[in-house]
């Protein structure tokens, strides 16, 4: 089994949801992330990231927030165990975050040593 990263894209419209919608969500998040653990495919449960921030960039240039050329940035990440980049990718279709516009990047865990 190899790690991969699943970074979750937003552009954060759970800010504008109704309490009520917004519960519902989550505990769909709750429902799918438990699901992969059980199915020992979840490495490490990852964080929900939020959008205040800031970004470096080369020459010493600072600008607020991650997200100042797009209108979508990672919102959160989770790690997860599969046996290849397909079924990494597989295990993604069920994920909540595309039911609030978003989507899942996959990307392999490069382990050095």
């Amino acid at each position: 089994m190899q790690d991969f990263m699943l970074l979750f894209r937003s552009n954060y419209p759970e800010s504008q949801m109704p309490d009520g919608e917004m519960a519902a969500l989550e505990k769909k998040w709750e429902h799918w992330i438990n699901d992969l653990a059980a199915r020992q495919r979840l490495s490490h449960p990852g964080h929900r990231l939020l959008a205040k921030g800031k970004t470096r960039k080369p020459g010493d240039v600072v600008t607020d927030g991650p997200y100042t050329e797009s209108k979508e940035c990672v919102c959160g990440f989770i790690i997860i165990k599969a046996a290849s980049l397909e079924e990494a990718f597989e295990l993604t279709k069920d994920c909540p975050i595309q039911e609030m516009g978003g989507n899942v990047e996959v990307r392999e865990v490069m382990i050095r040593g």
